[in-house]
């Protein structure tokens, strides 16, 4: 590598060690937008029960 090998390797670990830590926090902020997701679900069905369909409704035309 013409003595700057050193430099090269450098910068792939460098670039290897940043796209590991981006991976890392990408999959910590999707769990977490999950959990907060599931979170909200939960509180949604207990504020708004669905409503029983009536069979006495008829659709407009």
């Amino acid at each position: 590598m013409g003595g700057y090998g050193s430099y090269i390797w450098a910068s792939y670990g460098i670039a290897a060690l940043a796209m590991i830590i981006l991976l890392i926090m990408t999959l910590r902020g999707l769990r977490q937008s999950q959990t907060e997701l599931d979170q909200l679900e939960t509180v949604l069905k207990a504020r708004r029960p669905r409503r029983a369909r009536t069979t006495d409704q008829s659709p407009t035309s």
